[in-house]
C-alpha cells in the first residue's frame, strides 16, 4: 500500500511517489466525469466518462530560465478532447456544412393552432380611439400604504376603489400623497390645550419624549398621558427657583450631546404644534390639511455633514421646486440634494489662523478669499465648499477614482503643483514644504501604482508627475552649460549624504565593492524604508526600470512621454554608480532606447511637432548614454562595444547639423551630445580609433568655427557645440600625451584598464594652428560684455586645449625641448602678455568677489523645496548673471587662463616672472583678502558643493602659480603672507574629489619658508617683545616664544613630513584624483566624484597628528606609547605655535576651548611625554597664548566642542592622570587649574574637591606662575552649597593647605568667608542653617591661622604669600553679626565636621 505524503517531504519525494503509483497501475481513488450538456441533447452518460489522462508532472522538458517578459501571444481555440478535428478535412467545407442558411431555419416554422380559441368582438365606443393616459394626470385612490407600485397597478387599484364606493357631494377626499415635510394637523384634545406654568411661557401640549412605544395601543396612550399629567402637576407645584435649580442639576449630570438632542426634539415639536394651531378650523370637522413648507436659504444655517433632517424642520434651499407630478419624485430626499444647492457665501478670513492650501487645475496656489466662478470646475469638493480649488488630500483621493479621466487630471494637477513648488512660487506663502508633505504621504508609491494603469493617459500623467518630482528644473541646463569648464564633466553624485551607520568607514572600498556588498541588505529592506532615506533607491526597489522599458517598447507613447522617461532615466543615472549600473543592466532597456531613438536612418522630419519619436534620432537619448558613460569606464566600454555606438557617433558627427534631416535645434543638440559622449569616452582613453575615421570631419568643423563665431547674434546652441568640439579635442590631446606613460599602479585591474592609446602625437600635433586663431578672434570681443558673455565658453575651451596641448607636447621624449619652449615664448609674447595688460581683464578680476559663493554665502542657500531624501542642485529659474554659473561669471575663463599659465610656468621656468603679473592684480588680492577674513562659510548643500569646487580650482591654480614664482624670485612680504593664509584656508575647505590638490598644498605652499616672511623680518624678536610686555621677564630667553618660532622654521621640512603622514587622504582616492588632475586617462576610474559629506580635512587639522597619538595610546591595551611620540607631538606643537603667532586666522574656526582640550591630550598620550623639555616649553607658550586678555573671554567650556563628546569627562580623565603621574608638575597643574575658574561649570570644581580631593596635595603651582588673574577664581562669590561645604571640609581637615596648594587655598578661603558673612534675606532656610553652622564651627576652630584667615579675609592679592589681604580688625557689621551668632557658643567648644 502506498503511503501518503508527510510534512517535511520535498518535491523529489512527491515525484518518487508519483512514479511508484504509475508503476503499480492501481485504480485512482477519484474519477472525473464530464457533466451533461446544457443544451438538452440526449447524450449518453457513459460516453461522458473521461479517459485515463492523468496529470503527470515531468521536469525534464522544463526550461532552465523563466520566459521573458513579453506580451502574451493571442489565445487560440482548442478543440474539445472528445471531438478532435480531423487532419484531412478542409476547414472551409466543414464551415459550409455546419453554417446553414437562414432558409433552413424558416422552413421549420410551425403555425400555432387557434381553432379552439373563442373570438370576441370589440365593445362599441363613442370615441374613435381609446383615451391616452398622461403621467401628468392625478391618479385617484392611491392607498397610503401601497408602497412602491407601478403606474399600471396604481391605475387598477384606483379603478377598483372608484367602483367600490361613490363619494358624497359634501365630502372632499384628497388622494394626493403629501410630500415629505408636510404637516398633518388634527384638532387637539381639550386636555392638551392648556398646561402652562404660572409665570412661565412654557406650554405643555402633550408628551414629547415618553410616547409609550412598546405597549399595547390604548394602554400606551393612556400610560404616556398619565406620566405627562404627573410631570406637569409636579412642575406646577414647584417654585421657579426650584425648577431652575433642578434644571441645572440635570444639565450637569446628562451628556451634553443628549441635552442638545432633547432640545432640538422639543423645538421641533413646538414648531409643529404652533403650525397645527394656526391651520385648524375652529368648530369644523376634522380634516387633513397639506401645506408645503416655504423654501428658505441655508447659507446661514446649513446642516453639518452627517446630520439628518428632522421631520418638520425647514427644508433645504433647492434651485427648483419639486412638482408632485414628477415621476419618482413623490418623496424628496433632502440629504441627497445637498450638492445642487447654491454655494454658501465666501467667508472672509479675519484672523491669522492657518488655512488649508488649495490649488487650481494649473497648480497655482489660490488665495483663501479669492472668489472664482463655478464654471471653472474648482468647487467640486465637500470640505469648504465655498472655497475654490482642491487640496492635496482631495487630489490624492481623486487619483484613486474609477474614472480614468479623473485620475489623469489629478496627476496632472499634482505635477503642476510640484513644478511650481520647485520653482519657488510657494516659498513665502506656505508653512511647510510641498514636496516633503507629498513624500511623507506616499506620493512616490502612488505614482508607481499609477504607472501600472491600463489607460495610456493615466500612464502619461504619472510619468509627467514623476519627472516633475525627480528632475529639478534648471539642473540639467546648468550641468550642460558647464560641461566645457575646467573639469566640468566631473560632478558629485546626486544622492543624499546622510547614510546609515553601517555605511561609515568605507572610504577604502571601491564603488563596485560597496554596491556588491550592500545589495543583499538593501534588497531585504522594504521600499518605503529605502525611500524615506533615498527616493531614488526606493523607486528602483519597485521595479521601475522594467516598467519604463515596457512603456517605451510596447505602448509606443507620444513624444512628450518619451522625453519624460528619458529625463527620469538621466536623473536615475546621475544618482550614483550603482543606479547607473542598474539602468545599464535592465533587460533590453538600453537596447530599446538605442534602437528606437538613435537609428542610423530615418525619414526626414519637418520643423513642426511630430506625432512619434520612435525611429527618429533624439538628442536626449544620446545625453542619457553620455551620463551613463560618465558613471564609470566599464559602462563606457560596454556602451561602445555592445550597442554599436561607434557607427552612431560616426553617423551623427560626420554630417553637419544643418545637413541632418531633423529640426535645426534638435540637430544642433544631437551633434553636441554626440561630441560630448565621445569626449567622455576619450577621457577614459577609449574610442580613439574614431579619430582616424573622423579626422577630415573634425578638421572641417574646426576650419568653420571662425565663420560661425562671426555670426551676429551668436547662437547659444552653436556656441555649446563648438565648445564641446574643443573639449573633445582636449581629451584626444591628453590621450595622445598619455601613450608614453607607464601605469603607476601594480594591480591587475589597473594593468588591464591601462590599454595603450590608439592616438599618437603626430596625429594631433596639427590642431594648435586651427585652435589658436579661434582664441584670438574671441579675445577681441573682451571689451564688449554682451558679446563676451555669449561667446565666453569658446575662449575658455581654447585655453584649456592649449594647456593640454603644451602639457602633452612636453611629455614626448622623441621631440626636441627647444621646439616647445620657443613656441611657449611666442604664445606668451603674442597672446598672454597683451591679454594680461588689458584693463578689461582687470574688471574680470574685480568681479570675482561679486560672483564668489564663498564671499556671498547667501547665494548658496538651499532651495525652498529641498527634501533631504531627494537631492537636487536647486537651480530653478536659472542662475543670476552675477553668480559663479551666471552669464557674467569670470570664473570659467580666469580658471582656464590660470591653468594655461601654470602649465607654461611648470615647463618653462623662465616665464614665471612674466606670468607673475597675474598675482599682482588688485582684484585678485582683494578677493583673497575677503576669502581669508572671518565669516560664515556657505552651508554645504549640493549646489554649494558644486559651486565651491569650481571656485577652489581657481584658488588652487593661483596658489600653484605663486609657489612656482616664489621658487624663482622672492614674493613681496604682504603677498606671501596673504597667499599662505589663502593656502591654509583652502586646505581646510577642499571637498572630496580634490585629494590631489590637498596633497599638493601640503607639499608646496603650506610648509614653505618662502610663504613665512615673518621669519626674516623680525617675527621671533617681535614675539619675545610682546611676551615681555604682557608676562614680564619671568621666562628665560632661551625658551622664549621667539626662540621656539625660529626653531620651528628650521624644522619646517620635518613638520611637513609629519603632516603628510597623518593628513594625507586614502591612497585609492588620492590616485583617482591624481589621474583626473594630471590627465592620466588610463587611470581614471569614473567621472563621478565622492559624495561631499564634509571637507577632506577637519577645521582643527593642525592638531590631527596629536589626536591620532591620543587615540593610538587609548587603543593599545598595554598602555605603551606609539613610536616617535615625542617627535610627532613636538612637530605638532611647533606648527600650532607658528599658526597662533603669525597666522591666527587659520585657527579662528577652532574655539579656544577646543585648543585647550587638544593641549590636554599631550599629557594623556604618555606618562612621561610632558616631562620632555621641548614639550614643556611649547605647551607653556601655547598656554600663554590661550590666556591672553583678548583670547580668555572667548574661552567657553560649557558649549559643545567639535570632536569632543563631553569636556567634564575629559577633565575627569585628566584629573586621574594628574593624580597618578604628575608629581607636582607646575605646567600640568596650570592646566588643571585653568578650567576651575568661577565662570565655568561647577561640575569641574566638584570633580576635583569631591572625587579627586587627593590631587590637592600635588597642585603646588605658585601664585606668581598662575597664567590668569586670581580674581577669575574668587569672583563672583560661590553659590553652590555642596561645593562650599567641600571647601570648608578641605580647609578644616587639613587637606587644603597654603604651602601644598596656594592657589586653591586662597580661592577656598575667599568663598567660605563670603558665604559665612553673607546676609541675603532671600536665602532659603537650608542655606541659612548651613551658614550659621559654618560660622559657628569657624569660631570654634583650634587652628588659629585658619580661623584668622576665614574670619578676617579682605581681598585677593597674588603678590602676598597667602594670596589675599586680611582685615586687622573686623568691620562693625561683621563684628555684630559674629557676636550675635556666637554669643551662646563657648570658645573652647568641640568642633565636629
Amino acid at each position: 500500500m502506498l503511503s501518503r505524503p508527510k510534512p517535511g517531504e520535498s518535491e523529489v519525494d512527491l515525484l518518487r511517489f508519483q512514479s511508484q503509483f504509475l508503476a503499480a497501475g492501481a485504480t485512482p481513488a477519484v474519477r472525473l466525469v464530464k457533466k451533461g450538456s446544457r443544451r438538452g441533447d440526449n447524450a449518453n452518460p457513459e460516453e461522458a466518462l473521461l479517459q485515463d489522462h492523468r496529470d503527470v508532472v515531468m521536469l525534464d522538458n522544463l526550461p532552465d530560465l523563466p520566459p521573458a517578459l513579453v506580451p502574451a501571444p493571442p489565445k487560440r481555440a482548442r478543440p474539445s478532447p472528445g471531438y478532435p478535428l480531423p487532419e484531412d478535412e478542409d476547414p472551409e467545407e466543414r464551415l459550409n456544412r455546419h453554417d446553414q442558411h437562414i432558409t433552413a431555419v424558416l422552413t421549420k416554422i410551425i403555425e400555432r393552432d387557434t381553432s379552439s380559441v373563442a373570438v370576441n368582438l370589440p365593445v362599441p365606443s363613442g370615441v374613435a380611439f381609446p383615451p391616452v393616459f398622461h403621467r401628468s394626470q392625478e391618479r385617484q385612490g392611491k392607498s397610503g400604504t401601497s408602497g412602491k407600485r407601478s403606474i399600471f397597478a396604481q391605475e387598477i387599484a384606483a379603478r377598483k376603489l372608484s367602483e367600490a364606493r361613490v363619494p358624497s357631494t359634501g365630502e372632499v377626499v384628497s388622494n394626493v400623497v403629501p410630500p415629505e415635510g408636510a404637516v398633518t394637523c388634527e384638532a387637539p384634545a381639550p386636555r392638551d390645550q392648556g398646561y402652562q406654568l404660572p409665570g412661565s411661557s412654557h406650554n405643555f401640549q402633550g408628551p414629547h419624549l415618553v410616547t409609550g412605544k412598546g405597549l399595547r395601543g390604548q394602554e400606551a396612550q393612556q400610560e404616556a398621558q398619565t406620566i405627562h399629567e404627573e410631570n406637569v402637576a409636579r412642575l406646577q407645584a414647584m417654585a421657579p427657583e426650584e425648577i431652575l435649580q433642578e434644571q441645572q442639576r440635570l444639565l450637569a449630570q446628562l451628556d451634553p450631546s443628549l441635552v442638545a438632542f432633547l432640545r432640538s426634539h422639543s423645538r421641533t415639536q413646538e414648531q409643529a404644534g404652533k403650525k397645527t394651531t394656526e391651520e385648524q378650523r375652529p368648530g369644523g370637522p376634522s380634516v387633513h390639511v397639506t401645506k408645503e413648507e416655504p423654501l428658505m436659504s441655508t447659507s446661514a444655517s446649513e446642516p453639518r455633514k452627517g446630520d439628518k433632517l428632522e421631520p418638520g424642520a425647514p427644508a433645504l434651499a433647492l434651485p427648483m421646486t419639486p412638482q408632485k407630478e414628477w415621476l419618482h419624485m413623490d418623496t424628496v430626499e433632502m440629504e441627497k440634494l445637498h450638492w445642487i444647492q447654491d454655494l454658501p457665501p465666501l467667508r472672509r478670513q479675519q484672523t491669522q489662523e492657518r488655512m488649508q492650501a488649495r490649488f487650481s487645475l494649473q497648480g497655482e496656489l489660490l488665495a483663501p478669499d479669492v472668489d472664482l466662478p463655478t464654471h471653472l470646475g474648482l468647487h467640486h469638493h465637500g470640505e469648504e465648499a465655498e472655497r475654490a480649488g482642491y487640496s492635496l488630500q482631495e487630489l490624492f483621493h481623486l487619483t484613486r477614482s474609477q474614472v480614468s479621466q479623473q485620475r489623469a487630471l489629478a496627476l496632472h494637477v499634482l505635477a503642476q503643483v510640484i513644478s511650481r513648488a520647485q520653482a519657488g512660487e510657494f516659498a513665502d506663502r506656505l508653512v511647510d514644504s510641498v514636496l516633503r508633505l507629498l513624500l511623507d504621504a506616499g506620493f512616490l508609491f502612488l505614482l508607481r501604482f499609477s504607472l501600472d494603469d491600463r489607460v495610456d493617459g493615466v500612464i502619461a500623467a504619472a510619468i509627467r508627475a514623476l519627472r516633475a518630482l525627480l528632475v529639478a528644473p534648471g539642473d540639467e541646463e546648468l550641468l550642460d552649460s558647464t560641461f566645457s569648464w575646467y573639469h566640468g564633466a566631473l560632478m558629485f553624485p546626486l544622492m543624499p549624504s546622510q547614510e546609515d551607520k553601517e555605511d561609515e568607514d568605507e572610504d577604502e572600498e571601491s564603488p563596485a565593492e560597496k554596491a556588491k556588498r550592500k545589495s543583499p541588505e538593501e534588497r531585504s529592506r522594504p521600499a518605503p524604508d529605502l525611500a524615506r532615506h533615498d527616493v531614488i533607491k526606493g523607486l528602483l526597489a519597485t521595479n521601475l526600470l522594467p516598467r519604463l522599458r515596457f512603456v517605451i517598447e510596447v505602448t509606443c507613447p507620444g513624444p512628450a512621454v518619451v522625453l519624460d522617461i528619458l529625463a527620469v532615466l538621466i536623473r536615475l543615472a546621475r544618482h550614483s554608480l550603482e543606479s547607473a549600473t542598474r539602468v545599464m543592466e535592465c533587460p533590453r532597456l538600453i537596447q530599446t532606447i538605442v534602437g528606437e531613438f538613435l537609428p542610423t536612418s530615418w525619414s526626414p522630419m519637418g520643423v513642426g511637432p511630430t506625432s512619434s519619436l520612435h525611429k527618429v534620432p533624439c538628442a536626449t537619448a544620446m545625453k542619457l548614454l553620455r551620463v551613463l558613460a560618465s558613471a564609470g569606464r566599464n559602462i563606457a566600454a560596454r556602451l561602445l562595444s555592445s550597442f554599436d555606438l561607434r557607427s552612431r557617433l560616426c553617423r551623427f558627427i560626420a554630417e553637419a547639423p544643418q545637413e541632418l534631416a531633423l529640426p535645426p535645434e534638435e540637430a544642433e543638440m544631437l551633434s553636441t551630445e554626440a561630441l560630448r559622449l565621445w569626449a567622455v569616452a576619450a577621457s577614459y582613453g577609449q574610442a580613439g580609433d574614431l579619430y582616424r575615421e573622423l579626422y577630415p570631419v573634425l578638421m572641417q568643423a574646426l576650419q568653420a568655427v571662425p565663420q560661425e563665431l562671426s555670426t551676429h547674434p551668436p547662437q547659444p546652441l552653436s556656441v555649446q557645440r563648438i565648445a564641446s568640439l574643443l573639449t573633445l579635442l582636449t581629451q584626444l590631446i591628453l590621450a595622445a600625451g598619455s601613450t608614453c606613460r607607464e601605469p603607476v599602479s601594480d594591480s591587475a585591474e589597473a594593468s588591464l584598464s591601462a590599454t595603450p592609446s590608439l592616438i599618437t602625437w603626430t596625429q594631433v600635433s596639427g590642431l594648435q594652428p586651427l585652435v589658436e586663431p579661434c582664441l584670438r578672434q574671441t579675445l577681441k570681443l573682451l571689451p564688449r560684455p554682451e558679446m563676451w558673455s555669449a561667446l565666453s565658453p569658446v575662449p575658455t575651451a581654447c585655453l584649456l586645449f592649449l594647456s593640454a596641448y603644451y602639457q602633452a607636447w612636453s611629455q614626448q621624449p622623441s621631440l626636441c625641448p627647444e621646439d616647445w619652449l620657443q613656441d611657449m615664448e611666442r604664445l606668451s609674447e603674442e597672446l598672454l602678455l597683451p591679454l594680461l595688460s588689458q584693463p578689461t581683464l582687470g574688471s574680470l578680476w574685480e568681479s570675482l568677489r561679486r560672483c564668489s559663493p564663498l564671499c556671498n554665502p547667501l547665494s548658496c542657500a538651499p532651495a525652498p523645496e529641498a527634501p533631504p531624501s531627494l537631492v537636487s542642485l536647486g537651480c530653478a529659474g536659472g542662475c543670476p548673471p552675477l553668480s559663479l554659473a551666471g552669464s557674467a561669471s569670470p570664473f570659467p575663463f580666469l580658471t582656464a587662463l590660470l591653468s594655461l599659465c601654470n602649465t607654461l610656468a611648470r615647463i618653462h621656468k623662465g616665464l614665471c616672472g612674466q606670468l607673475a603679473v597675474i598675482l599682482a592684480a588688485p582684484g585678485l588680492q582683494n578677493y583673497f583678502l575677503q576669502c581669508v577674513a572671518p565669516g560664515a562659510a556657505p552651508h554645504l548643500t549640493p549646489f554649494s558643493a558644486w559651486a565651491l569646487r569650481h571656485e577652489y580650482h581657481l584658488q588652487y591654480l593661483a596658489l600653484a602659480l605663486a609657489q612656482k614664482t616664489a621658487t624663482v624670485q622672492p614674493l613681496p612680504a604682504a603677498s606671501a603672507a596673504l597667499h599662505h593664509s589663502m593656502a591654509l584656508s583652502l586646505l581646510s575647505r577642499l571637498l572630496p574629489g580634490s585629494e590631489y590638490l590637498a596633497h599638493e598644498l601640503l607639499l608646496s605652499c603650506v610648509f614653505r619658508l618662502e610663504f613665512l616672511p615673518e621669519r626674516a623680518s623680525g617675527g621671533p624678536e617681535a614675539a619675545d617683545f610682546s611676551d615681555q610686555l604682557s608676562l614680564g621677564n619671568s621666562r628665560e630667553p632661551r625658551c622664549g616664544r621667539g626662540a621656539l618660532l625660529a626653531q620651528a622654521c628650521r624644522d619646517l621640512p620635518s613638520i611637513r613630513s609629519c603632516y603628510l603622514s597623518h593628513c594625507s587622504p586614502a591612497r585609492a582616492n588620492l590616485q583617482a584624483s591624481q589621474a583626473l588632475h594630471r590627465g592620466e586617462l588610463q587611470q581614471v576610474p569614473t567621472l563621478l566624484l565622492p559624495v561631499p559629506k564634509e571637507p577632506l580635512l577637519p577645521t582643527d587639522w593642525p592638531f590631527l597628528p596629536l589626536i591620532h597619538l591620543y587615540h593610538q595610546a587609548s587603543d593599545i591595551p598595554s598602555g605603551l606609547p606609539p613610536t616617535d611620540t615625542v617627535g610627532t607631538a613636538m612637530r605638532v606643537l611647533q606648527w600650532v605655535l607658528v599658526l597662533e603667532s603669525w597666522r591666527p586666522q587659520a585657527l579662528w574656526a577652532v574655539p579656544p576651548a577646543a585648543r585647550l582640550a587638544r593641549l590636554m591630550c599631550v599629557f594623556l598620550v604618555d606618562s612621561d611625554l610632558f616631562r620632555e623639555s621641548p614639550i614643556q616649553h611649547l605647551v607653556a607658550a601655547l598656554l600663554s597664548q590661550l590666556c591672553q586678555p583678548q583670547v580668555l573671554p572667548s574661552l567657553n567650556l560649557d558649549c559643545p566642542l567639535p570632536g569632543l563628546t563631553s569636556f567634564p569627562d575629559l577633565y575627569a580623565n585628566f584629573l586621574d592622570h594628574f593624580e597618578a603621574v604628575s608629581f607636582g608638575d607646575h605646567l600640568f597643574g596650570a592646566l588643571v587649574l585653568l578650567p576651575l575658574q568661577r565662570r565655568f561649570s561647577v561640575t569641574l570644581r566638584l570633580a576635583l574637591f569631591g572625587e579627586h580631593v587627593g590631587a590637592l596635595r600635588s597642585l603646588s603651582l605658585p601664585l606668581t606662575q598662575l597664567p590668569v588673574s586670581l580674581e577669575c577664581y574668587t569672583g563672583p562669590p560661590e553659590d553652590n552649597l555642596d561645593l562650599l561645604q567641600l571647601y570648608f571640609r578641605a580647609l578644616v581637615t587639613g587637606t587644603l593647605r597654603p604651602h601644598w596648594c596656594p592657589v586653591l587655598y586662597a580661592v577656598a578661603v575667599a568663598h567660605v568667608n563670603s558665604f559665612i558673612f553673607s546676609q541675603d534675606p532671600k536665602s532659603s532656610d537650608e542655606v541659612k542653617v548651613a551658614r550659621g553652622s559654618m560660622l559657628q564651627k569657624t569660631w570654634l576652630l583650634a587652628d588659629e591661622g585658619l580661623r584668622q584667615h576665614l574670619l578676617h579675609y579682605k581681598l585677593p592679592n597674588s603678590t602676598l604669600p597667602e594670596g589675599f589681604e586680611l582685615y586687622s580688625q573686623l568691620p562693625p557689621l561683621r563684628q555684630l553679626y559674629l557676636q550675635r551668632l556666637t554669643l551662646s557658643v563657648p570658645r573652647n567648644g568641640v568642633l565636629e565636621v
